[in-house]
This record gives C-alpha cells, sequence and structure tokens, in this order.
C-alpha cells in the first residue's frame, strides 16, 4: 500500500459499497511502526503514521461526499428503491439499516455527522440522511473530517499497538490465519443463509 492506495481505499470505505476500514488503516500503521519502512508518498509502504490517518481521512471524506451528491441527485425515493433491490442487498443495505441512519440523523441533527461516523452500522450511511436533508456542505465536510479523524486516529494507535506485539503475532500468524478463514467462512454461510430464508419468506 501507498498514500494514494489508502485514499482510495478508505473512500470506497466510506461509501455505500461494504468494504471495512479495519483492514486498511491498522496494517498500513503497523507497517509504518517498522523503521526499515519507506519514507517517500511513492514507496512501496507508507512510512508516517500522521500522513496515513490524513490520507484515510481525506478518502473517507471523498466517499462521504459521494452519498451526499448522490443523495440530493436521486432523491429519497430512489434512494430507497435502490436500498431495497438486490444489487442494494448484495452492497449489505437494507430499508432498516437505511431508516436508522435516518432516524440517528433526525433525532441528534448536523452533529450526527460527527459523532455517527464513530458508529459502526451508521458511519458508512450518515451521509445519505445529511444530503436528504441537504445539511449545509461547510459544516458537513467539518463533522465528517472530525469524525473521520477521530476514527482513523484509533485504528492507527491498534496497528501502532500490533507492531509492538509482532513476535506473538508471528508466533501465532498460522491460528491467526485459520481464525480469519473461518470466521470469513462463518461469515459466507450467515449472509447465504439469511438471503434463503427471507427468499423463502417472501
Amino acid at each position: 500500500m501507498n498514500y494514494g492506495s489508502i485514499t482510495a481505499l478508505m473512500t470506497i470505505e466510506s461509501s455505500f459499497i461494504p468494504f471495512p476500514s479495519e483492514v486498511v488503516i491498522p496494517p498500513a500503521a503497523y507497517v509504518a511502526a517498522d523503521p526499515g519502512s519507506a519514507v517517500c508518498v511513492t514507496g512501496s509502504y507508507p512510512a508516517d503514521v500522521a500522513l496515513i490517518v490524513l490520507f484515510g481521512t481525506i478518502g473517507a471524506m471523498l466517499g462521504a461526499i459521494i452519498n451526499y451528491g448522490l443523495s440530493i441527485w436521486l432523491g429519497r425515493a430512489i434512494i430507497y428503491r435502490f436500498v431495497d433491490s438486490k444489487l442494494g442487498h448484495l452492497c449489505l443495505l437494507s430499508r432498516e439499516k437505511m431508516e436508522k441512519a435516518e432516524a440517528y440523523f433526525n433525532e441528534h441533527g448536523k452533529v450526527s455527522t460527527f459523532v455517527g461516523r464513530l458508529i459502526p452500522g451508521i458511519r458508512q450511511l450518515i451521509s445519505i440522511p445529511a444530503g436528504l436533508s441537504r445539511m449545509h456542505f461547510g459544516q458537513f465536510l467539518l463533522y465528517t473530517f472530525l469524525g473521520a479523524g477521530i476514527w482513523n486516529t484509533v485504528l492507527a494507535v491498534l496497528g501502532i499497538i500490533a507492531h509492538g506485539q509482532a513476535d506473538l503475532i508471528n508466533q501465532y500468524s498460522h491460528e491467526l490465519s485459520v481464525a480469519i478463514l473461518v470466521l470469513l467462512g462463518v461469515a459466507v454461510v450467515y449472509f447465504i443463509a439469511k438471503r434463503v430464508i427471507s427468499s423463502t419468506r417472501k
């Protein structure tokens, strides 16, 4: 990874496409914590944790702007139609999630674009109700920058802490790989089972 790929991946993560920031920022910070990592922006690896957080936050803002702009352009009816579509379900969207994000925004107001960035399940979608309500764009950018910055800082710190446990991670790397594969398998089975049950009920 480099700063450009971190920005691109975090843009995807912050849009409606399901992609966890946990697989971007912590590994990048883990590598950056190594004194032997490259020191230039164009190198094979990022070297500065502060810049990782900055570029990750820029990416998060770009993704949020995409959601904000699409919401204004498409409108509420089309947004919900997409959420209810098969493509929307493939993006792990649902009417329940969208209504939850919209209710959170309506309840907490503009500051929800800041607080919502710190809440799993809300953080990627909070930009949509902000766009639907035509929240002031400057305030939207400010709150999004602050919320995403804090979130990415926390993830970067976790990456640095993990680097401090590098020997332990290397010792149990096989077990960790197996555990990750098992968790991914369980997630896939759960998703398929949920889809089958939902189709059967319909």
